[in-house]
């Protein structure tokens, strides 16, 4: 029987009770709290493996990006099934995976922001009324299914400090110059609790490989400001070839101040945002299974030596 719920919306407190049973099921996960939001909700991080490899994968630094965080939990909980019967995740055996990576997942970056488009905010709330007052800033933005920020009304994909002033000039250029569901920078790079976590925790693990799950467009970013990986171009030709996804270059509008930029330019290692599923975000539960079955072999990949 599964743990990881793809049935329903993932909510933070759900990841919060699916991640207690995984950890519970399988003690050789690691669990950690990286951060505690403004509104008080926790940034979790499971780690599974020993191996010196190194590997971290997010999800939900959008709000309406919530499908993408069951993706990342569907994976430990499978990954850990397969380590503890000795079978295999994506066809690769799992335990052999992890005596040569450390995969480390935060699967819910912007857990404020997921309850508000989940319904576990509810109106008349003060923080769900704090997220409307902010909708009207861009009352052409559907509330809430439109939200990608956190409950501040900032980015968290517009964080970091890899060409940020330019993301500002681009995002205020196309009316986004105040707090609101999406695409506000915020007031300077890593303001917030959430964008700083990550940036913390990831100096911390100092990883040989970073990828974003985002959606949607079935599509694999890897590129940033031209800087050029070794390896980065060829590892990125396998996950498309392995997931059907299309290798593209970011558009220039969204190429600044995300999270792998940052990683690419800070570390000169690959990095990689990952775009699931096709439609109108956040996207149905309906369309999980074909997003976990071209999202697992990115997943596995990553981690190889």
């Amino acid at each position: 029987m599964s743990i990881v719920p793809t049935d329903v919306p993932m909510t933070a407190e759900l990841a919060g009770q699916t991640i207690q049973t995984l950890a519970e099921t399988y003690p050789f996960l690691r669990t950690e709290t990286v951060a505690t939001t403004a509104f008080g909700r926790p940034i979790r991080a499971v780690t599974v493996g020993t191996g010196p490899r190194r590997v971290l994968y997010s999800g939900a630094h959008h709000a309406n990006e919530w499908l993408t965080a069951t993706v990342l939990l569907k994976f430990i909980e499978d990954f850990a099934a397969a380590i503890e019967s000795g079978g295999t995740v994506g066809g690769t055996d799992a335990r052999e995976l992890a005596r040569t990576a450390s995969v480390s997942v935060v699967p819910m970056v912007n857990p404020d922001g997921v309850d508000l488009v989940t319904g576990a905010l509810t109106p008349g709330g003060e923080q769900y009324e704090q997220a409307r007052a902010l909708s009207r800033n861009y009352p052409n933005i559907p509330f809430p299914e439109g939200w990608k920020a956190n409950l501040n009304g900032v980015d968290l994909n517009l964080q970091y400090p890899a060409g940020w002033l330019m993301a500002r000039e681009i995002k205020f250029s196309q009316g986004f110059t105040q707090p609101g569901p999406r695409d506000y920078v915020g007031r300077f790079p890593l303001s917030q609790i959430e964008s700083q976590a990550l940036y913390d925790y990831t100096e911390r693990l100092d990883p040989s490989i970073v990828i974003a799950w985002h959606s949607q467009g079935e599509v694999i970013y890897w590129q940033y400001g031209g800087i050029e990986v070794e390896g980065a171009r060829e590892l990125a030709e396998r996950f498309a070839e392995a997931s059907g996804y299309a290798l593209e270059d970011t558009p220039y509008a969204s190429s600044f101040a995300g999270y792998k930029d940052w990683f690419i330019q800070a570390y000169r290692r690959p990095g990689f945002t990952v775009e699931v599923g096709t439609g109108t975000n956040p996207l149905p539960l309906s369309q999980f299974d074909d997003i976990y079955r071209a999202s697992l072999p990115i997943l596995v990949i990553g981690a190889m030596p």
